[in-house]
C-alpha cells in the first residue's frame, strides 16, 4: 500500500490552513459587518467632508480625497481578510521583528522625516507617505502580548514587567517626541495587556504612576503643549489661534441639534474647521446627522468593542486573548480620545477617529489589527449548530 502524502513541512509554514493550531470554519459575522460598515460610513464622511477642499484643491476634484481613502479601504479590506485566513500564532515568530523595524523607523522619521503642521510623523516614498507611528501600534500589541504570554507566571514581579515593556516604552518615548497623543494611546494599550497579565497590581500601578509622571515631563518639556491646556480651558481667548478649531468644531455641535442638518449639509466644513475630514470630523457627524447621528456612531463602537470583548474572553490560548485586547484597547483609547477633544472633554491633540477620519496607513494597520481578531474568533471553540 501507498504511503499517504503528508504535507510538506516548508508549505506547513507558509500556509496558515496548513498550520499547528486548528482552524474553524466560524467567522464573527458580527464583529466583521461592525467593522464594514464604520468602514463604509467613514468613506461617506470623508466624501462629505473633503469634497469642499477637494474642489478647491489644484486637481480641482472634489472626490479626490474619497478616491484615496477608498484606494486604501480596498487594500485593508482584502489585507484584513488574509490576515484573518491566517494563524494568528505565526506572528508570534515576527514580534521582534516588528518591534525592531518599527524602532527604526521611529528614529528615521525624527532624523530624516518628512514635516506637516510643524511635526516630522511621516516618511515619505517616493510620492506615498506613511506613519510609522501607526505601525508601532500593531507592533507593540503583538510584542507585549507574545513577552507577557511567556513572562506570565513572571509578572507579578515588577523587574520582569519591566523587561516585558522596555523595547515597547522605547518606541513609545520615540513617538511622544512629536505625537504625545498617540504616545498615550501605545502606553495604555501596553498597561492594559500587562494588568491583565499580572497576578498582582501593585506593580501595574507602580507601572501607571511612573509613565503618568513620564507624560508630564513630557508636557512640561515643550511651552506649546502647556498652551493646550490654557486653549482647552479658555478657546475664546485664542479665537483668532490656536483656538480657533475648538470654537469651530463646537459651533458645529452645537448647529445640529437633536438629528442634525442633514448629510452633506454642514456649514462648519466649508473651510470654517481646518481640514474637517481629519482629526474634527466627528464634529461635521454631529453637524450633519445631529445628537442622534453621533450616538448612533458612539453605539457602533461600543458594538465593536463588546464583540472584540467576546472574542478575547472566549480566545483559545492567553497569546491570541492579549492580542484581542490590545486591539480594543487601542480602539477604545483612540475613539474616546478623538470624542473627547472634539467635545472640549480633553485638551485639543491630534488623534483621528478610527476608521472613519481621512488617513491611508491609520486605516490599513486598524484594519490588520482587526484581521487579527477575526484570526482568533476562527479557532474559538463554537458548539455546532451555534
Amino acid at each position: 500500500m501507498k504511503k499517504a502524502k503528508t504535507k510538506p513541512k516548508i508549505m506547513k509554514k507558509i500556509f496558515w490552513r496548513w498550520s499547528d493550531e486548528k482552524q474553524t470554519d466560524f467567522l464573527d459575522r458580527e464583529l466583521l459587518f461592525l467593522v464594514l460598515f464604520l468602514v463604509a460610513f467613514g468613506l461617506v464622511i470623508v466624501y462629505s467632508t473633503s469634497a469642499y477642499t477637494g474642489a478647491l484643491s489644484d486637481r480641482h476634484d472634489p472626490a479626490l480625497f474619497l478616491k484615496r481613502q477608498g484606494a486604501f479601504a480596498v487594500v485593508g479590506i482584502v489585507g484584513m481578510l488574509v490576515v484573518s485566513e491566517m494563524d494568528y500564532h505565526i506572528w508570534k515568530r515576527a514580534s521582534k521583528l516588528l518591534i525592531l523595524f518599527s524602532l527604526l523607523a521611529l528614529v528615521y522619521v525624527l532624523v530624516k522625516g518628512v514635516a506637516s503642521h510643524g511635526a516630522k510623523r511621516w516618511i515619505g516614498v517616493g510620492s506615498f507617505q506613511f506613519q510609522p507611528s501607526e505601525v508601532a501600534k500593531i507592533a507593540i500589541i503583538i510584542y507585549t502580548a507574545h513577552k507577557a504570554q511567556i513572562n506570565s507566571s513572571k509578572l507579578g514581579n515588577w523587574k520582569e514587567m519591566v523587561k516585558v515593556a522596555v523595547l515597547p516604552f522605547a518606541c513609545i518615548i520615540l513617538i511622544a517626541v512629536e505625537n504625545l497623543s498617540t504616545a498615550i494611546i501605545c502606553s495604555m494599550i501596553v498597561l492594559m495587556i500587562l494588568f491583565v497579565t499580572s497576578p498582582r497590581i501593585l506593580p501595574f500601578v507602580v507601572a501607571i504612576i511612573s509613565v503618568a509622571v513620564a507624560m508630564v515631563c513630557f508636557l512640561f518639556a515643550e511651552s506649546y503643549r502647556l498652551d493646550r491646556i490654557d486653549v482647552w480651558f479658555h478657546p475664546e481667548k485664542y479665537a483668532n489661534g490656536k483656538g480657533y478649531q475648538t470654537l469651530q468644531a463646537l459651533y458645529a455641535i452645537g448647529s445640529g441639534g437633536v438629528f442634525g442638518k442633514g448629510l452633506g449639509q454642514s456649514i462648519q466644513k466649508l473651510g470654517f474647521i481646518p481640514e474637517s475630514h481629519n482629526d474634527y470630523v466627528f464634529s461635521v457627524i454631529c453637524e450633519e446627522l445631529g445628537l442622534f447621528g453621533a450616538a448612533c456612531v458612539i453605539g457602533i463602537f461600543l458594538l465593536l468593542i463588546w464583540r472584540c470583548a467576546v472574542v478575547a474572553l472566549n480566545a483559545p490560548d492567553l497569546f491570541g486573548a492579549l492580542v484581542v485586547i490590545g486591539v480594543i484597547t487601542h480602539v477604545a483609547v483612540q475613539a474616546g480620545l478623538n470624542i473627547a477633544v472634539v467635545t472640549k472633554v480633553a485638551p485639543p491633540t491630534g488623534v483621528p477617529l478610527p476608521f472613519i477620519s481621512y488617513g491611508g496607513t491609520a486605516l490599513l494597520m486598524l484594519m490588520g489589527e482587526m484581521g487579527l481578531v477575526l484570526s482568533v474568533s476562527r479557532q474559538l471553540k463554537i458548539p455546532k449548530g451555534y
